[in-house]
C-alpha cells in the first residue's frame, strides 16, 4: 500500500501546483504586469495553505473521510478554477475579488491534504519514513506540474482544460484513497458515488470546454471569435466584425485591419525611405508580418530577418488564408528569414549588423516586456547597427500615455542613440507615437519620395508628423533601466486613468 500512497501524494502536490499557476497564468492574460500578478497569486495561495495546515489540527475523528472530502472539494474548486475567473472577469466587475477569494478558499483546502494525509499514515509507518517519503513526493509532484504546465498543458489544453483535468485527477485520487482504505470507511459507497459524480462532472466541463471559453470570451470581445489559441507565451484572439478583423495578445488590441495601415507605414516608410541604400533589415516582433508588407515595397531591400518569441504567431500568419491576405504573404517572402527567439537572447548570440531595424513589441504593460524597453536592450541592439542605420520603436500613445511614450525617448537618449520621435492618430488606437533614433548626430531628414501604393503616408504628411502639440510635449521622466522597470509602472497608471 505505501508506493500507491506516496504516489497520491505526488498527484496532488501537482494538482496543487497547478491550480496555483493557472491563476497567476489567467490573472497575469487579463490584468498585465506579470510579475504582480503571479508574486500577489502564490503569496495570497501560500498564506491560506498555511492557513489550511493551521485548521487540520481541529480535524481529529474520521480521517479518511475527510480526506477525501477535501480531495473532492479540491477537484471542484480547482477544476473550474479558470473557468469561474474567465466568467468573472467577462460578466462582472469584481474579478480581483473573485481572484483572491478563490486563490484563499482553494489554498485553506490545499493546506489541509497533507497534513490530514500524513496523520493517517503515521499509525502505519514509523514517522520518519512517513515525513521522508510525504515530502520528498510532494516536491517531485511540484517539479512535475512546474514542467508541464509550460511545456505541454498551456500549448496544448489551455488554461481551462488544463485545470478541469486536474480536477480530474484529484477526483481519481480521492476514488482511489476510497478504495484503499475501504476497511476503515464505514460510508464508503457514498463517499465513492459522490467520487464518481465529481468525475462526471469534471468529465462534462471537459468536453464543453471551448463553449465555457467562448461565453466569457464573447463578453470580453465585443466582435466574433473566429479564432483562439493558448501558446507558452500568451493568448492568441483575432475577432470578426464585417470587413473588421482584430487581434488581441492577452486581451490587449494589437490591431485592426480597417486601420493597421495607418500603423504600419507611419512605423515603416518615415525611416526606411529616409535610408534609400538600406539593405539589410532587421523586425524584432511583428510576427504578423504587416511590417514586413511594408518593408518588402522597398525593391532595394535584399534580407529581412524577422525575430519573434511566438512561433504560433508566425505560423498562424504564414498559414491562415485571411491572415496571409491581410500581410499580403509577406512571411513566405524569399527574402524574409523568420526565426522564433527571445530578441534579448537572440541579439547577444549573433553578430550581425543592419541598416534598419524595426522594433515592433506588444506595449511595455508588463516586466516581460517591459525588458525590452530599457537601456540594456538599446544598448545592445545599437551594437547591430550600422553606421548610417536608423531604428524605430513603436512607444504607445504620447497622448494619452505621456510619461510612458516620453520614458522610451529618453531610455532611448540614455542608451547612446539620438532620438527623433514622431506620432500619428490611428483611429483605433487614438494618437499614437514612434521614435526614430540614430547612432551619429546628424539630423534626421524626411524623405522626399514614398514608396508607391500607400494609403495613408503621403511626403507633405511626413515632417507634421515630427510635430506635438501642447499637450503631448516632453515631460520629465526617468529612463527604464532592467533592474527597476519604471516604464512599466508609467504605463499602468496611465492607462489605469484612460480607462476608468
Amino acid at each position: 500500500m505505501a508506493l500507491p500512497l506516496f504516489l497520491s501524494v505526488l498527484l496532488i502536490a501537482a494538482c496543487g501546483l497547478i491550480y496555483e499557476l493557472v491563476a497567476s497564468a489567467l490573472a497575469s492574460y487579463l490584468l498585465g504586469d506579470s510579475v504582480t500578478q503571479f508574486s500577489t497569486v502564490i503569496g495570497t495561495y501560500l498564506f491560506a495553505m498555511g492557513v489550511g495546515s493551521w485548521l487540520s489540527r481541529y480535524l481529529s475523528r474520521g480521517l479518511v473521510a475527510r480526506f477525501v472530502t477535501i480531495e473532492l472539494l479540491v477537484g471542484l474548486v480547482g477544476g473550474f478554477s479558470s473557468t469561474i475567473l474567465f466568467l468573472a472577469f467577462a460578466y462582472t466587475g469584481a474579478f480581483r475579488l473573485v481572484l483572491y477569494l478563490l486563490v484563499t478558499v482553494l489554498g485553506i483546502f490545499v493546506g489541509l491534504e497533507i497534513p490530514l494525509l500524513m496523520r493517517i499514515l503515521k499509525d502505519r509507518y514509523a514517522f520518519k519514513d512517513v515525513v521522508a517519503n510525504v515530502l520528498t513526493f510532494d516536491y517531485l509532484g511540484a517539479l512535475a506540474a512546474s514542467l508541464a504546465f509550460p511545456i505541454l498543458l498551456v500549448p496544448k489544453l489551455g488554461l481551462v482544460r488544463s485545470a478541469l483535468l486536474f480536477g480530474m485527477i484529484n477526483a481519481a485520487v480521492a476514488l482511489w484513497s476510497v478504495w484503499l482504505f475501504r476497511s476503515h470507511l464505514g460510508a464508503r459507497r457514498v463517499l465513492g458515488a459522490a467520487c464518481v459524480a465529481v468525475l462526471l462532472f469534471l468529465s462534462a466541463g471537459m468536453v464543453s470546454a471551448n463553449k465555457l471559453t467562448n461565453l466569457a470570451e464573447d463578453n470580453i470581445y465585443s466582435d466574433e471569435v473566429i479564432f483562439a489559441r493558448n501558446t507558452r507565451y500568451q493568448r492568441i484572439v483575432l475577432t470578426a466584425w464585417k470587413d473588421d478583423l482584430r487581434l488581441w495578445l492577452n486581451s490587449h488590441l494589437q490591431f485592426s485591419s480597417r486601420d493597421e495601415y495607418r500603423y504600419h507605414e507611419a512605423l515603416v516608410h518615415p525611416g526606411l525611405s529616409a535610408r534609400p541604400s538600406a539593405r539589410r533589415i532587421l523586425v524584432l516582433g511583428g510576427g504578423d508580418g504587416l511590417a514586413v508588407r511594408e518593408l518588402l515595397k522597398h525593391p532595394a531591400v535584399e534580407s529581412i530577418t524577422l525575430v519573434d518569441l511566438d512561433p504560433e504567431m508566425t505560423r498562424l500568419f504564414s498559414t491562415h488564408p485571411t491572415l496571409v491576405g491581410l500581410n499580403q504573404g509577406s512571411l513566405k517572402s524569399a527574402k524574409v528569414h523568420v526565426v522564433n527567439d527571445d530578441a534579448f537572447v537572440w541579439l547577444d548570440q549573433h553578430p550581425d549588423m543592419f541598416d534598419f531595424v524595426v522594433v515592433d513589441f506588444p506595449d511595455p504593460n508588463n516586466y516581460g516586456v517591459g525588458k525590452l524597453y530599457t537601456t540594456a536592450f538599446y544598448r545592445l541592439l545599437s551594437r547591430h547597427l550600422s553606421r548610417e542605420g536608423l531604428v524605430v520603436v513603436q512607444a504607445t500613445s504620447p497622448l494619452f500615455a505621456r510619461q510612458s511614450y516620453w520614458c522610451i525617448a529618453e531610455t532611448m537618449k540614455q542608451a547612446g542613440l539620438h532620438t527623433y520621435p514622431y506620432h500619428l492618430y490611428v483611429p483605433s488606437f487614438g494618437e499614437w507615437g514612434f521614435v526614430l533614433a540614430s547612432l551619429s548626430d546628424g539630423r534626421y531628414t524626411p524623405p522626399t519620395t514614398l514608396p508607391s501604393g500607400l494609403r495613408y503616408l503621403t511626403v507633405a504628411e511626413v515632417p507634421r508628423m515630427f510635430e506635438f502639440s501642447a499637450d503631448m510635449q516632453p515631460v520629465p521622466v526617468e529612463a527604464n533601466r532592467l533592474n527597476t522597470q519604471v516604464l512599466v509602472r508609467y504605463y499602468e497608471q496611465e492607462w489605469d486613468r484612460v480607462n476608468r
